[in-house]
């Protein structure tokens, strides 16, 4: 029999912290809590195994699970003293989702199950407090008809602010248990109508209901996105966790509150967090009330007046920083820590490991290895590679000038220009557009996922450091302000009134995460400095990988950003972009265009300067790193003119006739040119332009060496080989070249020849091919293409489909796909190096900046890998983590 439900509480649990694939992390987290001896109200979780079940069935609960709950709840009622369903002693309880990775606010909760109209009274009697259980009543109303019933919880609102507004109160709880009981008429009232059923008094009924509305909410928009954005497979599903209620909104001896063990934005070793007297968990993350500060010495920096929860509950938070400092001990990493106080007792509600910005994590892991609580090989482990791009993100110049025109908290650092866009339907358009936006809200919800995703920044009007605004854009590395209480937005007109300016949409602001503040236009950023910290860390990943990690990049600015994040030399030069240029293009065409050998030559002889001074640069910035130079690659049509207009422009500027130009272009045109006339194909038909280039590259390579007094490490690399008779015919060329240059100059210059393996056949002929290539550099971008027979450019408008369905897991061109393409890179590897013991391998692809695919080559037995410059950090990082999982 398969077991669906493990029950915690009193100090024991069925599970534990090792069992979050089958409880979830909240679930396994609660279970270890528990077992530790902290205060948790009882409660059980259903699998995730269940939830899988779920779905396997159309949607209905797995057979068993239905009794298997009741007698769960059996157990956590007499923990709990009291009975599910009790007309005098009722046991209300939370329904919460669990996945295995935290995806806050992705999925959906329910509180204060199990009040009816007759156990409202009970809870009534029993708390004495009329107006808390009628207020407990009111929020299950309106949570469980938006939740499971599907009625929005903007039109609850609205009756709530209509109801406040006619009784003269400001706060909700200025109302009182009468004043609540009318509110909850017209809630009924409104389900009942809109709906056209009532609203379900059964606490079974609704304990079901819940139940099933969260194991749907792992298919919801929101989550499937943020699965998608985050990579967590569909496979997984979620936990449900059923807990007795504790209340934070019974009075004010009770409140709720998130807490982090460490600052999650800065990683500044402090307890740091938010609190609500009187209030339930939903308030504080819901942004509607503006929350305190838990330590004074937060409420101070923060400017706040309202007190501390040190002050204001002396007793319960010296309790909890006991707790804190001990979790964070058992964990061994920072804690992200939800508690309610219900009468002046503690009670802890979940601890799971805290998001935190690259910049905190780094400080994080550093500290705690300093302090000896892991290791250095630990501390380079749980840092994210790809979080490193946080990092690279600019920041605002000190010494610009800072039209301030409002402020808020400062929830995710780092600084974002952008126009101001109010929805995120509106975000996603206008990026589409290729325009940089910033997301401007009263607060935003998890249905805002994709329009945070497509901003550059986040500004809220409501909310706090533990918002959902400030959750997900920390987790997204994403600048954001929330809390901006100053600024207002007029919906109607489409406004943000800002200290008497009015801004709309298309108008420019700047946020500044770090500090909060709320700037107009574009202001000058600066490119962070990647030391201290960083740089500690990094020497840590250094020490630790095997694979050496070069940068894709061919001109002179992208070689020193690559050289400045750690390159370890240039994995892919890609000659073509050099002919682009402005002065070349004009060259490049006159040299397509000739009709004969001698006029190619011709017009070779102007380009042969231009390629050799640019090599000079490149060589000159690497000093003696290696340097993989690409010979010409792509068909030569991407050079020629399109459209009539331009066609005849540039007739004009080589003096011929448009027509003619025209009919020259008609024959050059392919209907396929990604499998046309391209790469080595060009350099057997045109063996001239080969030549050049090779001449070039020697003759800087010879250049370089006297300004640097350093040799140039040189690898030529063929592109496109299919066949060793093709790398044959170009390599002899090369190498004749190569001999006439250094004749010349009367001087050698140690060099290799080699071949991108792109192709399947050359993967499959590895063997055969190593006999003239002296390295392979694998370009899983065009073995991806020809292994799965689909187009980069094109394959978008299908993948996404791909994955909403299941088809696939990762999109195989940001991915390496291991069981087809990644077959391919080990059967040419393993006959490569049969062939050639010892040769050089790596790879250049966009996977080569791809923590996953990285992973990939070092179970290969790589030797490098090379991205694009931005990324060489974050494979820095993921080379590291890979030698430590392979080892």
């Amino acid at each position: 029999m398969t077991k669906w439900v493990y029950v915690f509480g009193d100090g024991r649990a069925e599970g534990s912290a090792r069992d979050s694939h089958l409880l979830g992390g909240k679930g396994a987290n609660l279970a270890e809590m528990c077992a530790l001896g902290l205060p948790v109200p009882p409660g059980l979780t259903i699998t995730t195994e269940a939830c899988n079940a779920y779905y396997d069935g159309g949607k209905s609960f797995p057979e068993g699970l239905e009794a298997d709950v009741m007698a769960a709840l059996q157990k956590v009622g007499e923990m709990a003293g009291r009975g599910f369903g009790d007309p005098d002693r009722p046991l209300l309880l939370s329904v919460r989702s669990g996945a295995r990775a935290s995806m806050p606010g992705m999925m959906d909760t329910v509180l204060n199950l199990g009040l009816n109209d007759d156990s409202v009274l009970a809870m009534a009697r029993e708390s004495g407090d009329e107006r808390f259980a009628w207020d407990s009543y009111r929020r299950f109303i309106q949570m469980y008809a938006d939740v499971v019933m599907g009625l929005d919880h903007e039109v609850f609102e609205e009756i709530l602010e209509d109801e406040k507004a006619r009784l003269g109160h400001e706060l909700d709880t200025d109302l009182s248990a009468a004043e609540w009981q009318e509110v909850i008429a017209r809630y009924k009232q409104t389900i009942s109508d809109e709906l056209g059923q009532a609203f379900p008094q059964d606490p079974r009924e609704q304990l079901w209901g819940a139940i099933g509305a969260v194991f749907s909410s792992w298919m919801n928009a929101r989550a499937i996105t943020y699965r998608q954005l985050h990579d967590i497979p569909t496979s997984w599903g979620t936990a449900v966790n059923v807990q007795a209620m504790v209340f934070g909104n019974f009075g004010n001896t009770s409140a709720t509150g998130v807490a982090f063990t460490r600052n999650p934005s800065t990683g500044e070793n402090r307890l740091y967090g938010e609190f609500l007297i009187n209030a339930q968990g939903e308030d504080v993350v819901a942004g509607i009330r503006t929350p305190q500060s838990i330590t004074e010495a937060g409420r101070i920096e923060s400017g706040s007046d309202r007190p501390s929860l040190e002050k204001t509950m002396p007793e319960a938070y010296a309790e909890f920083v006991r707790i804190t400092e001990r979790l964070e001990a058992h964990y061994l990493d920072m804690q992200d820590l939800e508690f309610t106080i219900e009468r002046g007792k503690l009670w802890m509600l979940q601890t799971r490991t805290g998001k935190r910005t690259a910049k905190a994590a780094i400080r994080i892991a550093v500290e705690m290895a300093d302090s000896g609580m892991i290791s250095r090989e630990e501390a380079v482990r749980r840092i994210e590679p790809a979080s490193l791009d946080q990092l690279l993100h600019p920041t605002i110049d000190p010494a610009a000038e800072r039209p301030v025109i409002g402020s808020g908290l400062p929830a995710s650092p780092g600084a974002a220009t952008g126009e101001i866009v109010f929805t995120s339907e509106e975000a996603v358009d206008a990026v589409r557009a290729g325009r940089k936006v910033i997301l401007v809200r009263v607060e935003t919800s998890p249905e805002d996922i994709h329009g945070m995703h497509a901003a550059e920044g986040i500004l809220t009007v409501r909310g706090g450091m533990t918002s959902h605004a400030a959750v997900v854009a920390r987790g997204m590395g994403k600048p954001c302000v929330s809390g901006a209480g100053a600024l207002r937005i007029d919906m109607r007109n489409r406004t943000l009134l800002a200290m008497g300016a009015k801004l709309g949409p298309g108008d420019v602001i700047t946020i500044d995460g770090s500090s909060g503040q709320v700037l107009r236009g574009a202001v000058p950023m600066l490119q962070p400095e990647l030391s201290g910290d960083f740089g500690r860390l990094m020497e840590w990943a250094d020490a630790t990988r095997r694979m050496t990690v070069r940068t894709n990049a061919e001109t002179p600015a992208d070689a020193r950003a690559a050289r400045s994040f750690g390159a370890e030399g240039i994995g892919l030069c890609r000659t073509e972009h050099m002919f682009f240029e402005d002065g070349r293009i004009s060259t490049m065409r006159e040299m397509i265009l000739a009709d004969s050998e001698a006029g190619r030559r011709a017009a070779l002889d102007k380009l042969l300067p231009m390629q050799r001074s640019d090599f000079i640069e490149l060589f000159e910035i690497m000093h003696g790193l290696p340097i993989t130079i690409r010979l010409l690659d792509p068909p030569l049509h991407e050079f020629l003119p399109k459209g009539a207009e331009e066609i005849a422009e540039v007739a004009r500027s080589i003096g011929v006739e448009a027509e003619a130009l025209a009919a020259r272009i008609d024959e050059l045109h392919e209907f396929n040119p990604m499998l046309g006339h391209r790469g080595c194909r060009l350099a057997i038909s045109w063996p001239e332009i080969a030549e050049m280039q090779t001449r070039a590259i020697f003759e800087a390579a010879i250049e370089a060496a006297k300004t640097t007094g350093a040799p140039v490490e040189l690898e030529i690399m063929v592109p496109l080989v299919g066949l060793r008779t093709e790398l044959d015919f170009v390599k002899a060329r090369i190498d004749a070249v190569a001999r006439d240059v250094m004749a010349e100059a009367g001087q050698e210059i140690a060099y290799l020849v080699g071949t991108m393996i792109e192709l399947p056949r050359a993967a499959i002929q590895a063997g055969s091919i190593a006999e003239a290539a002296e390295f392979f550099s694998f370009g899983t971008n065009d073995l991806t293409q020809t292994t799965f027979g689909i187009s980069r450019d094109d394959a978008q408008s299908f993948l996404q489909t791909y994955r909403q369905k299941g088809i696939i897991e990762t999109d195989p061109f940001v991915t390496i796909d291991t069981e087809g393409v990644g077959q391919l890179v080990r059967i040419a590897s393993e006959n490569g190096r049969a062939t050639r013991p010892g040769m050089k391998l790596g790879i250049c692809g966009e996977h080569g900046g791809d923590p996953a695919s990285i992973r990939f080559c070092e179970s290969v037995g790589l030797d490098y890998v090379s991205c694009s410059p931005f990324r060489v950090p974050i494979a820095r990082l993921a080379a590291a983590q890979a030698a430590v999982k392979e080892g």
